[in-house]
């Protein structure tokens, strides 16, 4: 079983930065900020996550 992965809304502030490193992982919701759109890391994917969660100027990605 994979990581799970979540934006949280409140702290997101619409970036893109996390949709640039990984697309698979990450896109824009109805308001304009980001959100996962799976609930576990893809395969091959976690690397990319990891370097948007330290790349989040506002930690708002959620793992674990």
């Amino acid at each position: 079983m994979g990581k799970k992965v979540r934006i949280d809304n409140d702290a997101c502030i619409g970036c893109g930065l996390c949709n640039s490193i990984s697309p698979a992982t990450f896109d824009w919701d109805d308001d304009g900020k980001m959100k996962a759109i799976v609930d576990e890391i893809p395969d091959g994917e976690e690397d990319a996550v990891e370097e948007a969660v330290g790349s989040c100027p506002t930690s708002a990605i959620i793992v674990g």
